[in-house]
């Protein structure tokens, strides 16, 4: 846009209106209304016409009243509704069933198998516990209940946390919840 000294310009994210006193290179030069000198750019600047309303400058497809309609319409902001159920439902579920967790299986002994799902219980519970998730369901299946035993005794180790048999319509009977206490005090 071409800019000469003695247009009246408005400045665009301000409440500011003069007219140009000067231009130094790309520096415009403008003496507002209240009589102060300010330096702009001129992607700053707006030149209003006299003949112009300013309202044609923004908005020149809409007419007033829409722009205000537009402005006072309030929208509802949709509340997400979680049913009672859901909301004691565990925020993290651990699947320690043996193919969850390697590819390598078939070459595992026993002692491996139970020690890679044991390491894996721990350092998940040690994640929740870091990052204060409460509750956590280890899914260990129902098999002869040697891992279901070792993860109660690993739970048992823990001050703050208390187990019990997960939800069975869910899980049935081959998953462990774990509740975390938040605030313990030592």
């Amino acid at each position: 846009m071409n800019f000469k000294v003695g247009d009246k310009v408005l400045v665009l994210d301000e409440a500011i209106s003069g007219k140009i006193s000067k231009i130094v290179s790309t520096t415009i030069f403008v003496l507002t209304d209240d009589g102060f000198e300010l330096e702009f750019q001129p992607h700053e600047l707006l030149v209003q016409n006299e003949t112009t309303p300013i309202k044609s400058h923004f908005y020149a497809d809409k007419s007033l009243n829409e722009i205000i309609s537009e402005k006072e319409h309030i929208t509802k902001h949709k509340s997400i509704k979680i049913k009672p159920k859901e909301r004691t439902q565990p925020t993290m579920e651990v699947d320690l069933h043996i193919h969850q967790l390697t590819d390598r299986d078939r070459q595992m002994s026993n002692y491996e198998m139970l020690d890679l799902q044991l390491q894996t219980a721990k350092r998940q519970l040690e994640f929740a516990i870091n990052k204060r998730i409460q509750k956590m369901v280890f899914i260990h299946g129902v098999g002869e209940g040697v891992l279901k035993a070792e993860l109660e005794t690993l739970f048992g180790r823990y001050e703050n946390v208390k187990h019990y048999d997960a939800d069975y319509q869910k899980y049935g009977l081959g998953a462990t919840e774990v509740y975390i206490y938040q605030n313990v005090k030592d």
